[in-house]
């Protein structure tokens, strides 16, 4: 029982250093965010048409199209330094729930096509049919090790397993705030509490 003891001793010392994964979550959202923002604002007139009729049809698809893009930029911008991240978490979930909703639910969880598991669809098995005679193509008539050097080619069945994984990593910041030292809150707080 004391090994025990001293192990969770030894444990709990890393809370010294527990500022380490909200910052971590933060450094990972914020570029995702910022680039999903800036696309859909050098895009907007297009990001307002596939928001209404051109494919979501989702009501005042200008406004809503401009609180996403919004929401994205100042969001990224606001979990980079740390500032309002309990707060600014709020509108980036709800933004990841109408994502995952309107424009990812009818392709399933996976957001990369797969034949293997248990998220498989008769669509991500239909798309990994065509991704091997694509390759076997690409592997007769191209130069298939030059366009794989870097990375394999997939087909994006676009389910909603990143806006999921994204809404999560926010509801943990929403919980535990942006954390100590690395953080305009954490200064903030320190100054007026």
């Amino acid at each position: 029982m004391d090994k025990l003891l001293q192990l969770q001793g030894l444990l709990n010392r890393t809370r010294a250093v527990d500022f380490l994964a909200p910052l971590a979550l933060r450094l990972y959202l914020a570029p995702i965010f910022w680039m999903a923002g800036i696309t859909k604002y050098d895009g907007f007139d297009g990001v307002v048409g596939w928001f209404g009729e051109g494919g979501l049809d989702l009501p005042f698809p200008a406004i809503m199209a401009f609180l996403a893009t919004s929401t994205e930029i100042a969001g990224a911008v606001m979990l980079l330094f740390g500032f309002g991240v309990r707060w600014v978490s709020i509108p980036l979930m709800i933004t990841m729930i109408v994502a995952a909703v309107t424009a990812h639910w009818e392709n399933g969880w996976l957001a990369i096509a797969s034949a293997d598991g248990m998220f498989a669809t008769e669509s991500t098995i239909t798309a990994t049919d065509r991704l091997d005679k694509a390759k076997e193509i690409l592997g007769e008539h191209g130069n298939y090790d030059w366009l794989t050097e870097f990375g394999n080619i997939v087909v994006l069945n676009n389910g909603i397993e990143f806006a999921a994984t994204y809404f999560i990593m926010l509801l943990v910041l929403f919980f535990i705030g942006s954390g100590k030292y690395v953080s305009v809150d954490y200064w903030i707080a320190k100054k007026f509490n």
